[in-house]
């Protein structure tokens, strides 16, 4: 039976603009013989070390810990209580997002080992922490209190909520108008929403983010049916996605999942995250052959992906 592939896009990918990025760090190593296999249910060899103490009986706080955190370690100073995972996989992987740090790692891969590569990663580690850790508090300075007149990004401009029980919007909702003589620093845009002065900060929001998912489709399929002659990939169906670590994802029967967050952003960083996705159509890898497939039709991609990663969205 054809199986199934998948490609995932990070919402809090890396920045670096080296050619052959991948979407986690990870750590080589020799498949181990059949001798040295172990499982997290097994006793541990005699040269492994013993198991993380458990949290409770940890006094300090850690710096940086998990929600589902099962092991801890010190990384110099700092203790970082991460969630450990068993996979499938063929190497030690580390993937540092909004919870914080996840290390996921083969069934044969003994404990040991997984002390160790979490230590030689140490300074990665505590910097992509350190960045996740302002991104938040980016994101919870942005938070939007929903009331007439507050504002939002929309396609990289500020638009403000504005609330016009008089008018009947029907199905759509709300209207944007557009002021094309705005002057400089008074936002140009304005979002005229059904609802009386009235509404509860829950009934505005929601208002707003049915009429952006609406835009996000339209302006999703637009660029989807741009680059998808461009790159000779045909996408077969859009789903809009809410995921808090993942931009987009696609899979090798032309389906495409895009977050619908990305309505906030301008349309050249759109359009990156729109390549990238179609692209993994013809290439279901990070590559650098994928790489080159993007780069023909967004040849700022490197730029863009930087700054997709330093977007600070609105907290919803």
């Amino acid at each position: 039976m054809h199986r199934l592939l998948q490609l995932t896009l990070d919402l809090f990918e890396s920045a670096s603009p080296a050619p052959t990025p991948v979407p986690d760090e990870k750590t080589s190593r020799p498949r181990a013989t059949r001798g040295s296999r172990a499982t997290d249910s097994a006793a541990p060899a005699a040269d492994d070390a013993p198991p993380a103490v458990p949290f409770d009986q940890v006094m300090a706080a850690a710096s940086f810990r998990h929600p589902r955190a099962n092991r801890e370690a010190m990384l110099g100073a700092t203790l970082v209580a991460y969630e450990f995972r068993r996979a499938r996989r063929r190497n030690i992987g580390f993937t540092v997002g909004p919870d914080g740090l996840t290390v996921t790692s083969p069934k044969w891969v003994p404990l040991y080992e997984i002390d160790a590569a979490v230590k030689s990663k140490s300074a990665w580690i505590l910097r992509k922490l350190d960045d996740a850790n302002e991104r938040r508090q980016r994101i919870e300075s942005a938070r939007i209190a929903w009331k007439d007149g507050a504002s939002f990004p929309f396609m990289g401009e500020q638009a403000i909520v504005v609330l016009d029980p008089r008018h009947d919007f029907d199905e759509v909702g709300a209207v944007l108008n557009t002021d094309a003589t705005a002057l400089p620093g008074v936002a140009r845009l304005t979002l005229h929403v059904g609802l009386p002065q009235t509404a509860s900060a829950d009934q505005i929001r929601d208002a707003v983010q049915a009429w952006l998912m609406r835009q996000a489709r339209r302006v999703f399929q637009e660029r989807l049916d741009h680059y998808a002659p461009q790159l000779g990939v045909r996408w077969t169906r859009l789903a809009l996605s809410s995921a808090g670590t993942r931009w987009g994802t696609a899979h090798s029967d032309g389906s495409i999942r895009l977050n619908w967050r990305l309505i906030h952003l301008r349309l050249p960083v759109i359009d990156y995250v729109v390549a990238h996705e179609l692209s993994h159509l013809r290439v279901m890898d990070h590559s650098p052959r994928f790489w080159d497939t993007v780069r023909t039709v967004v040849p700022d991609y490197a730029q863009l992906r930087g700054q997709l990663k330093d977007e600070a969205l609105p907290a919803w």
